[in-house]
């Protein structure tokens, strides 16, 4: 796709590697919402110009169809770059409109990796953004100990992340999801930096529960 001179010169802004997330928040909120400008970006293939390229998107023209093509195009970008994406796209997007909800809540067993951590990454959201948990965190548990253990390690890490919000904020449920933890031993030796909660269920956990109970 050959470039307008508008998405020409936001590629000459966001190309120094010192770039951040905010910077690209402050282009987008001068923009605002431009869809054609958005898929310009898109195109370029470049992570930073998809960032950017998520957030000026109108998601009433996101189909299921489009949705799927962005979805296999964050697949060809490295690992780090790819999940940022695809949480980037639940955040900014997806997580906005019942009807991209409701499409998110179909892909539990989807294909595609990336739309079943979305899946689990967005049950996981429910629960941490402040509103009382859905109904099904009993139902999520069970698939969770039946399944994490064979999922690839990007679903797996998602899949573990609910558990830790069940865990954290539903107290009848804390032992079950901490089990888990130990079962497993997911995560049990990540190194984790100085100030980092670590992943592994026990500790995670406690440390959430400890903060919640100051």
């Amino acid at each position: 796709m050959k470039l307008s001179s508008t998405a020409e010169n936001i590629m000459t802004q966001i190309s120094d590697k010192k770039t951040k997330l905010g910077d690209l928040r402050k282009i987008a909120n001068v923009i605002k919402k431009d869809h054609e400008l958005a898929l310009e970006l898109w195109s370029t293939k470049g992570y930073l110009a998809r960032q950017l390229a998520i957030l000026l998107m109108d998601k009433k023209l996101l189909s299921e169809e489009i949705i799927d093509g962005l979805v296999s195009d964050i697949e060809q970008h490295r690992e780090d770059e790819k999940l940022q994406l695809i949480d980037w796209l639940m955040a900014n997007q997806l997580a906005k409109d019942k009807r991209t909800i409701a499409l998110m809540e179909s892909w539990e067993n989807s294909i595609s990796p990336l739309q079943r951590r979305t899946f689990w990454y967005h049950q996981a959201r429910l629960r941490w953004v402040g509103q009382t948990p859905p109904p099904n965190s009993e139902e999520l548990l069970s698939k969770i100990e039946s399944r994490i253990e064979n999922e690839v390690s990007e679903v797996q890490w998602a899949m573990n992340f609910t558990a830790a919000q069940i865990g954290i904020f539903q107290e009848i449920f804390r032992t079950r999801c901490i089990n888990i933890g130990e079962q497993t031993g997911l995560y049990k030796d990540e190194m984790v930096a100085k100030n980092c909660t670590p992943n592994y269920l026990p500790k995670f956990i406690a440390i959430q529960v400890a903060k919640l109970n100051k």
